[in-house]
């Protein structure tokens, strides 16, 4: 049973910094493709960043946060992290970490291709 949990949001004001965690349970990140994702108050959820599935070495970024945001993973931890600088109010939204085998080709950026989902970390910026 695979469990992915998430800590480290809260409320911060523009230009301040942030670390989000995402533990896992039940697996490793070996051969998963993992990612993060964002939902703002009605709005759909959006992906933000992932690693790629052999080594952790390769992210990918949306353009919203690159250059601000850094993901990066801990296999003997188990653990995903998100460091988030220079945070602006419109990056306010609850924070997701997924995960889904890795399939083999490059790992997905849409929400309904994960399988395994954390229940969300609140961020919010002022």
């Amino acid at each position: 049973h695979v469990q992915l949990v998430e800590s480290g949001g809260g409320s911060v004001q523009a230009g301040g910094s942030l670390n989000l965690s995402c533990a896992a349970s039940g697996t490793t990140f070996d051969d998963y493709c993992v990612a993060w994702f964002h939902q703002a108050p009605g709005k759909e959820r959006e992906w933000i960043a992932l690693i790629d599935a052999d080594d952790g070495s390769r992210t990918n970024y949306a353009d919203s946060v690159k250059g601000r945001f850094t993901s990066s993973r801990d296999n003997a931890k188990n653990t995903l992290y998100l460091q988030m600088n220079s945070l602006k109010p419109e990056d306010t939204a609850i924070y997701y970490c997924a995960s889904r085998p890795f399939a083999g080709v490059t790992c997905p950026k849409y929400p309904s291709a994960y399988e395994y989902w954390g229940e969300g970390t609140q961020v919010t910026v002022s």
